[in-house]
């Protein structure tokens, strides 16, 4: 598998990124060297396609998978790119607060810790549905990894389309999500135009 070894600061920079959209509370003072540069209209397009990437930790082609399967589904294209993204499991995972971050959550299904319900799935892109039930393996929640993960994401709001229980490590989803409740700063409009060359 494809592993980008760049500091995370250091892209969330180059993205102008806050890195609080991937878990991370840590903040770089230092401004990226391109900072008062202007972008051209294709840079800017290609910027948001790589923080959409970024934050969701996809590659190109799935992320080219996606975008044409949105492209193929009633409504607006990119509204249902970010849905569609926003239903992996390894973002549910992150977003229930059973992890920091999302590789750490895409870490947790690889490993086989995580039950959707009641089978075991190791596929961090499985897409979730609604009236789906996440929870731990009962033999992984005792460990104090976890213990530790509840800890540090207590404090994280978990989204209103998902229900979360983090004493029994379990999640229901509600219902899918709606763009406008997505909170990740990414004009997917821009990725569309870039697509749609």
């Amino acid at each position: 598998m494809a592993v980008n070894r760049t500091a995370v600061l250091k892209r969330c920079r180059s993205l102008d990124l806050d890195p609080v959209y991937l878990g991370i509370d840590k903040s770089s003072r230092r401004k990226a060297k391109n900072a008062g540069r202007k972008i051209s209209e294709y840079g800017l397009q290609l910027r948001e396609k790589q923080k959409a990437k970024f934050i969701y930790g996809v590659l190109e082609k799935p992320f080219r998978n996606y975008y044409k399967k949105a492209e193929k589904q009633k409504g607006m294209t990119g509204e249902n790119l970010m849905i569609m993204l926003e239903q992996r499991l390894d973002n549910v995972i992150f977003r229930l607060g059973f992890a920091r971050t999302r590789s750490e959550a895409r870490q947790i299904v690889d490993h086989k810790h995580v039950l959707v319900n009641g089978k075991c799935v190791n596929i961090p892109s499985y897409l979730i549905s609604a009236g789906d039930v996440i929870e731990i393996k009962e033999n992984k929640k005792s460990s104090g990894r976890y213990k530790e993960i509840v800890e540090t994401t207590k404090g994280r709001l978990v989204p209103e389309w998902l229900e979360s229980d983090a004493e029994a490590l379990k999640g229901s989803v509600k219902a899918l999500p709606t763009r406008d409740i997505i909170d990740v700063p990414v004009n997917e409009m821009l990725i569309v135009e870039l697509y749609s060359k």
